[in-house]
Parts: structure tokens; sequence; C-alpha cells
């Protein structure tokens, strides 16, 4: 029997997310295990630049996984010939790799999924499966959408995000710091989830963005960045549309790091369990800096970070 009356709950939203026409999954790791479902993928080629928890998932799944290094542009150097059963995990770092791009990739090697978890505001290419993540960009606690015209067969059972609000709703009134530990065991927690449809307070939370003012702030900030520290930069950069960050490659990134936390400028070290590859994946994984240009900070936010940055590097 429907509930009438009583305490009001969160407001609906009716505004529109970015990709209704998607799938909307609980996160980006069960954006792929959908594919890999869909597709009865056997095989799954992972860059060694990349979390454990992808590979985690997969072997937790019973799909069998293989690595490949990535070169200096952060392009797969991989020559084997891919079966009908396998495929090339594509991670568009930090969207530096076009959709032209993609489109080439696909010519050659012909099965490949495409990774845009740091990509996304970058449609996808028609025909090429795409996953895509909603934390790394907006302030809910999970979700994920999936574009693919692979069909999954049965019903996904619906998720559940309240017990998943604590740290976000924390750090709204209070500070990162205070909730962090919440962060992280919410972060861990993934590794336990099971594949099921986007949750009901994540698609309305997503339905309450306006995605042109993120969009916009992240291209703003970002081009302040670029502008300031380019010829400082080790790396040769393309501004992607609505950044996830700016990738500042330097000497001494870890120590940099911890020098910038002291100063209450937090500034994450993506996947600190990288293993294998070669010189490219850990110098990256030490050495590139991202430097948060989200939609939380102005103009003045940036020069302020900059003026830090460059009294560190000093």
């Amino acid at each position: 029997m429907k509930e009438i009356g009583g305490y009001l709950e969160l407001e609906q939203f009716y505004g529109k997310e970015y990709y209704p026409e998607l799938l909307g999954v609980n996160n980006g790791r069960s954006a792929l295990l959908y594919i890999l479902k869909a597709r009865k993928i056997t095989k799954l080629h992972l860059p060694y630049f990349l979390c454990d928890s992808v590979s985690n998932m997969c072997k937790k799944n019973g799909y069998e996984v293989s690595f490949y290094p990535i070169d200096a542009d952060f392009m797969p150097k991989f020559d084997k010939t891919l079966t009908g059963s396998e495929y090339l995990y594509l991670v568009n770092y930090y969207g530096q790799i076009s959709n032209e791009r993609i489109r080439e990739l696909r010519a050659r090697y012909g099965n490949i999924i495409v990774d845009n978890v740091q990509a996304f505001f970058q449609r996808p290419v028609s025909g090429i499966d795409t996953v895509y993540s909603c934390r790394k960009f907006f302030g809910v606690p999970d979700g994920g959408y999936v574009s693919t015209d692979a069909v999954l067969d049965g019903v996904l059972e619906e998720d559940i995000s309240k017990d998943r609000m604590r740290h976000i709703l924390g750090r709204f009134e209070g500070t990162a710091s205070e909730y962090y530990s919440c962060f992280k065991e919410n972060d861990h927690s993934f590794t336990e989830i099971p594949l099921r449809r986007m949750s009901a307070l994540t698609q309305n939370l997503l339905r309450g963005i306006d995605y042109e003012k993120v969009r916009t702030a992240r291209n703003a900030n970002y081009t302040i960045l670029a502008n300031r520290l380019c010829e400082k930069n080790k790396l040769h950069l393309t501004a992607p549309d609505g950044p996830y960050c700016y990738p500042f490659y330097c000497e001494n990134g870890m120590e940099i790091k911890k020098q910038l936390a002291a100063k209450k400028i937090y500034v994450p070290t993506l996947w600190p369990g990288v293993r294998g590859g070669g010189t490219v994946e850990e110098n990256y994984r030490k050495n590139i800096l991202p430097l948060p240009c989200d939609q939380r900070y102005t103009t003045t936010d940036m020069e302020y970070m900059l003026s830090v940055l460059f009294d560190v590097l000093e």
C-alpha cells in the first residue's frame, strides 16, 4: 500500500540526465561487466596503467585477463590479433584519446571497449562499446553508464544508494579530511557490489545537475592551468571538453603531492597499485599530478593553487 502523508523526503528533480539514452548501472566496473556478459567475452586485454580493481573484477567473474603497456602519448602498445571473444580495453586517460583516434583503433584492432571514466563529456562513438562513471565528475554516491547495442538477458535488480551518502553529505557541510575515511569505505564497498541498475536516488541526483555549467567551469579552469603550466609540463596535451583534471607531469611528483596536501590541496595518486609495464607506467604513476579543475572552483581558486604549486616547485 502506498504511503500518503508524513514527513517530506528528498525533492524529485525534473531535469535531464546527460546520457538519458544510455543504460544506467551502479558504477563503472558494473558498466564493463555488463558488456563482458552481454558480448560473451572470454578474455580482456587491459593496460598495465590501471587500478587492480578492474582486473580483480574480471578474475572474480571468471574472465581471463592479460596486460599491455602504453606509450608516452597514452596509446596502447599492442600488436596481437584478437579472436572473436577477445577484446582490448582502451582507457581514455585524462580524455586525451579523441573519437577520431578511437575510430582508428577500432579499425586496427576490431574488438575494443572504451573506458571514458575520465572523459564523461566525450560522447561515445557509434557502434563502439563505451563505459562511463558518474562519481568522478559529480557529487553522487555511485552510478555509471553503458553505451552498447549488446543486450544482456534477464532483468537487472535496481541498486540502493541511501547508505552511501554520508561522505558526500558530510563534505557538503564539513571538510574532505573529516570524511575521507567514509569516502574510502564507500570506495572499497564497490568490490562486493554486483551488477545492478542505477539506483533511483543516484538517477534523481543526476537529473538535478546543470551539465552545461559544469562543463563550462571545467573548461575555464583547465585553460587557466594549461596556460600557466604548459611550458613546465612534460606531457603533450590536448584540451578535452569538460576535463576530469589537468594532468601535470613533473619530477619528484610524490613528494610534491605531500607538500601540496600539507597546504590542504589534495591531489590523488591514481592507480597506486600499478605493477608491471615499463618506465612510462612507473613514471606516470609517480609523477603525474592530476590537478583539480572541476566545477567547485573559480579563477581565484586556480590562481591560488598555482601560487602554492609554484612555491613548492621552487
